[in-house]
């Protein structure tokens, strides 16, 4: 990985996928920032991920690319000499090791796939932390990683409600959506009890959050997005000054954790042991698994209707989660 005259070293990292997969990232996106302080560090994800990646401070460049779903894209635009390092923090098997490998990068780190038998790394675990995950690779070859490294800075901008409790009812897929009318339930009774009471929604959720709030009776300013994507320098300063945030197994519920923000996060489909908050006070954890709950994913994560271990979730249990969080500490 030599520099050439004027031209830094390049690391291409692929996690082309949505937000909450970015920041489950972070540990192993510092521990390349630490290891290779010298390179750019270069971002294939969807173009919607360049604010949150310049956020991170750890992504020099977001390369755009996107592909439906959870699949890998077809092509990278990469322009100039082929990646000093490629890592692929995308997924495990032959589309990405390949999709990769195309660009000839010097060196590539990925996991080991009998499809890609020319590739040397550690073997895939199915029942493991996406944060766990990704640290584990980097060790394998030879990264020094902490999954717990997962803090991105808080910013400059003004909270648009200092303090307020933030409901967040949208999720990628039906699956991973608690009820509009118990989320409204909830967010009426904190607000009788005495608490500012804010709804989010990202772009194509504004029918779901209206629900919420005239469900709760909040006035129509307590919805915050909808007809697009909060800016994410404001969404940050609104989640990172919160009493708390309430929300399913979604982009949101890691960006409270990135944020040291207290949060209550209800799961369903998939075992918040594969995408849930570090233990931690702040953090509340919902989960109603089918017997012994030693499947990982018993559920179809991205469904059309709510999965039914999610419905298990009650109004009740939500308030309670709320009241038993620990006042967080006002950031700067």
């Amino acid at each position: 990985m030599s520099e050439a005259a004027g031209v830094r070293p390049r690391v291409l990292v692929l996690r082309a996928l949505g937000l909450g997969d970015l920041l489950t990232a972070v540990p192993a996106l510092r521990a390349l920032r630490r290891r290779l302080p010298d390179h750019e560090i270069v971002l294939a994800a969807p173009e919607r991920l360049a604010a949150p990646a310049a956020a991170t401070g750890l992504v020099d460049r977001l390369l755009p690319a996107s592909a439906p779903g959870r699949a890998v894209p077809r092509d990278l635009p990469w322009t100039g000499p082929p990646p000093d390092l490629a890592v692929d923090l995308h997924g495990n098997g032959p589309p990405s090791h390949l999709l990769l490998q195309r660009l000839r990068p010097g060196r590539l780190m990925a996991y080991a796939h009998p499809g890609t038998p020319d590739i040397e790394g550690p073997a895939w675990r199915d029942d493991e932390h996406e944060r766990e995950r990704w640290c584990r690779l980097l060790s394998w070859y030879g990264v020094p990683t902490d999954p717990a490294d997962l803090r991105i800075p808080v910013p400059a901008t003004p909270s648009p409600a200092p303090g307020a409790v933030v409901v967040h009812p949208g999720a990628d897929a039906g699956a991973r959506r608690w009820p509009p009318e118990r989320f409204a339930a909830v967010a009426r009774e904190l607000a009788a009890d005495g608490h500012e009471v804010v709804v989010t929604a990202g772009a194509g959720e504004e029918a779901a959050a209206r629900r919420v709030a005239t469900g709760a009776g909040l006035p129509a300013d307590a919805v915050l997005g909808g007809a697009r994507d909060v800016p994410f320098d404001r969404l940050t300063a609104l989640v990172a000054s919160a009493r708390c945030v309430i929300v399913g197994d979604t982009g949101l519920a890691h960006l409270a954790t990135a944020l040291g923000t207290p949060s209550v996060v209800l799961f369903g489909p998939v075992a918040p042991r594969l995408w849930g908050p570090p233990p931690d006070a702040r953090h509340r954890v919902l989960w109603h698994p089918d017997g012994t709950g030693g499947t990982p994913r018993p559920g179809d994560a991205h469904g059309l209707r709510p999965d039914r271990r999610l419905l298990r979730i009650s109004v009740e249990e939500v308030l309670g989660a709320v009241r038993g969080l620990p006042t967080p500490v006002p950031t700067s």
